[in-house]
């Protein structure tokens, strides 16, 4: 799968395998979030996206090779593009 094809989290952008989405409260799948943010038709956390971004950085970092600032820029960039921070 190329980068293009990929499904992201639309609260904190990880990359959705099979495996990784949320549910909805009829126990459906999200098609927009994963299960570490989304279940039964609800957030896991009451988060700011400061504060999801902060969290996020140094799991980005360590899973990309990227340095924490260079994963921070681009969670800034993208985050509020994503539809949790977007509504």
């Amino acid at each position: 799968m190329n980068f293009e094809d990929m499904i992201f989290c639309q609260s904190c952008a990880m990359p959705m395998g099979e495996d990784d989405f949320g549910t909805e409260k009829d126990g459906s799948k999200s098609q927009d979030y994963c299960k570490y943010c989304y279940q039964n038709g609800e957030f896991t956390s009451d988060i700011t996206m400061e504060e999801m971004i902060d969290f996020c950085v140094p799991k980005t970092a360590e899973a990309t090779g990227m340095s924490e600032e260079e994963a921070r820029k681009m969670s800034e960039e993208m985050f509020p593009k994503l539809k949790r921070w977007m509504e």
